[in-house]
């Protein structure tokens, strides 16, 4: 059994992305084909954005948008505690301070609450210029946009949507990599749709931060190639990966994201009477990035990883550090008493084999193994 299957997801789509692949291989057009060109039309068609451009990763995805609001030394940017060391290592990379914020224990994604209590905090302290929140949609949920957009407008903060996880997640119907000024993703090839290497798209509606997130792109071009306006990148999605993307978005609307969300369903309705599942508020979709437990404590986490382990059944902690006890974030002011939430959650988090392409026999497996240890305990 596989945690993310991929295998078996491309035998399943092997003629349609082989296919694919061999035209660009016939054509011989690697970087910036005609396949890149489709595929952003479609993910912004998706998202339901104006723009989107595909570069090399998600992590270079935060950094082009980072860059439109000129976030710089003596910025703070607000950035979720319980989160993949790409959001807060970005803003940190620019010379930003990141400020750390818990988490709702339930949904893993930003507290609204804890967001204004700390913007509040810089403003009173008075030594760093609150610059932008970066939300993150974690496990597939996208984050509480309604109460992170009142706090954004009432103190002039633009929102980076860190939808690494989010892709295919909605909020009534409005889809993920939609709700920040400026939203990115990552094709990790374990993302919800992931490509085969790494990859990544930002998108927004604002046509000037689309202009030169696609300058900065191309090494700060202008007006052409060898016309440079700025300092840029080398961060580009290739055409053989934009190729394989074309596939599997296809697939993912067709029934991937439905699938997901069965089995996931199927998880929640067998485990929840034993076990805290993850909770999705009333008008959220997510794409079940990862399907993720909370359980009593770290010591329980070691005992249930062995017993699966023992079933040939995988498991993953996500994350088992949350960003505050990072060490290459020694030396920030202390916030720790406000990031319990987040370090609970770090010690008790335990997420199961999710992908589309588990069947009735897999689920079957898995909830029976995880019931059975709760009857041994």
């Amino acid at each position: 059994m596989q945690f993310i299957d991929l295998q078996k997801q491309y035998q399943v789509l092997k003629q349609g992305i082989d296919r694919r692949i061999e035209k660009v291989l016939s054509v011989g057009h690697y970087i910036g084909g005609e396949e890149v060109k489709e595929l952003s039309e479609k993910l912004a068609s998706y998202c339901g954005t104006k723009y989107c451009l595909t570069c090399a990763n998600g992590t270079d995805a935060l950094t082009l948008a980072l860059r439109c609001f000129n976030v710089s030394r003596g910025d703070a940017v607000f950035v979720p505690d319980f989160t993949f060391f790409a959001s807060a290592e970005t803003p940190a990379l620019e010379g930003a301070t990141c400020v750390f914020v818990d988490v709702d224990e339930r949904t893993f994604n930003i507290d609204a609450d804890k967001l204004e209590e700390a913007i509040k905090e810089v403003l009173k302290e008075g030594k760093l210029n609150p610059k932008a929140i970066i939300t993150v949609d974690l496990f597939g949920l996208p984050a509480n946009y309604k109460a992170i957009r009142k706090i954004a407008e009432k103190y002039n903060l633009p929102i980076i949507e860190d939808g690494a996880q989010g892709f295919g997640g909605s909020i009534d119907g409005k889809k993920a990599c939609s709700f920040g000024d400026i939203s990115t993703t990552s094709f990790f090839p374990a993302k919800p749709v992931g490509c085969y290497g790494d990859g990544g798209a930002v998108f927004t509606d604002n046509k000037d931060y689309y202009d030169l997130m696609c300058s900065l792109a191309v090494h700060g071009k202008g007006a052409y190639k060898y016309d440079n306006v700025r300092i840029g990148y080398n961060s580009r999605l290739d055409t053989i990966q934009a190729a394989i993307l074309l596939e599997k978005l296809d697939a993912f609307e067709k029934y991937e994201l439905t699938d997901r969300n069965r089995a996931a369903a199927e998880y929640t309705e067998r485990l929840s009477k034993k076990y805290v599942a993850p909770e999705v508020p009333q008008g959220f979709e997510s794409s079940w990035a990862q399907y993720t437990l909370i359980l009593k404590d770290e010591r329980e986490r070691v005992e249930l990883q062995k017993w699966l382990s023992e079933r040939n059944i995988p498991s993953m902690v996500y994350y088992p550090k949350p960003m505050h006890e990072q060490s290459a974030f020694t030396g920030l002011p202390d916030r720790n008493d406000k990031l319990k939430v987040s370090s609970e959650l770090s010690k008790k988090v335990l997420s199961i084999p999710m992908h589309p392409y588990l069947t009735a026999d897999d689920i079957e497996k898995i909830c029976n193994a995880l019931l059975e240890f709760k009857d041994n305990e």
